[in-house]
């Protein structure tokens, strides 16, 4: 698989385009040419310069400086929000194709229920019930995707579940905790991988547009989908306030989708003719 990756110029591109984007985030206080908070009404909608490689906003504030200092916001927390969300699937999916029987058919019939729901509308929802804020939209994030990963793994778990490793373990009366983590999480874990590089475009999708929407990360605090909700109503005569928000979340949602598909064709094992 890593032969695979490095040979493909798409992934390594990718990856660049991550990596670059995430240093810029953690050296962001270092890297900033201004102060994102700063306000000067004098210098709104002032144009590139080397003082403001990206111009300023409606408040005159500096635009390169917010946008590096939104990718910890956007990025990182739909990172944190994946990691959380994969790691409880995981869990259920494993537990639930290993086990089978009474405890498979609990698990599943409640992910069909959480399923049944629009994700959008039951987010929404959840973050009406316990109020506005990036914190209840990462937990309203959780609670909706999980259900999905814990059935797209039960059914890999299957997959697995009668190899003839799997089945010795069985009759030697090998602990199933054992099993479940030793054998069987090394074998699913690229697939799992994989699953949530495809998605995670979705997640910083999801937290821009609530963002946007004014229920996630408030102001002044810089964050991509909040920075396009500023710009909006600027739209007609400041265009550009717009523009650079919005590239950054195309080329990044872009990035991680493309490095999924080069992780999906790396691990598919059959010739293309």
């Amino acid at each position: 698989m890593i032969k695979k990756l490095l040979n493909d110029k798409i992934a390594i591109g990718c990856i660049l385009i991550i990596m670059i984007t995430c240093i810029l985030g953690i050296f962001a206080p270092q890297l900033a040419p201004n102060d994102p908070y700063l306000q000067d009404i004098s210098n709104k909608f002032m144009p590139f310069s080397l003082k403001y490689p990206l111009g300023t906003d409606n408040l005159g504030r500096c635009v390169i400086s917010r946008l590096m200092y939104g990718i910890r916001p956007t990025i990182f927390l739909s990172l944190l929000t994946m990691v959380c969300t994969i790691l409880l699937g995981t869990i259920i999916g494993i537990i639930a194709g290993y086990s089978r029987g009474i405890v498979d058919e609990v698990l599943m019939r409640f992910c069909d229920i959480m399923l049944s729901f629009p994700s959008q509308v039951m987010i929404l929802a959840i973050v009406g019930v316990l109020g506005v804020g990036i914190e209840n939209i990462i937990f309203a994030n959780i609670i909706i995707k999980w259900t999905w990963y814990a059935r797209m793994i039960r059914g890999i778990v299957i997959q697995y579940r009668y190899k003839n490793y799997m089945l010795y373990s069985k009759v030697i009366n090998t602990k199933k905790s054992f099993v479940m983590f030793k054998h069987l999480l090394p074998n699913i874990l690229s697939e799992v991988i994989v699953l949530a590089t495809l998605d995670i475009g979705w997640v910083i999708l999801n937290i821009s547009t609530l963002s946007f929407l004014g229920l996630g990360v408030q102001a002044p605090t810089p964050e991509w989908g909040a920075m396009l909700s500023e710009a909006k109503n600027v739209m007609a005569t400041n265009p550009n306030q717009m523009i650079v928000p919005g590239l950054a979340i195309l080329i990044i949602v872009a990035a991680f989708n493309l490095l999924g598909d080069s992780f999906r064709d790396a691990l598919d094992h059959k010739e293309v003719v």
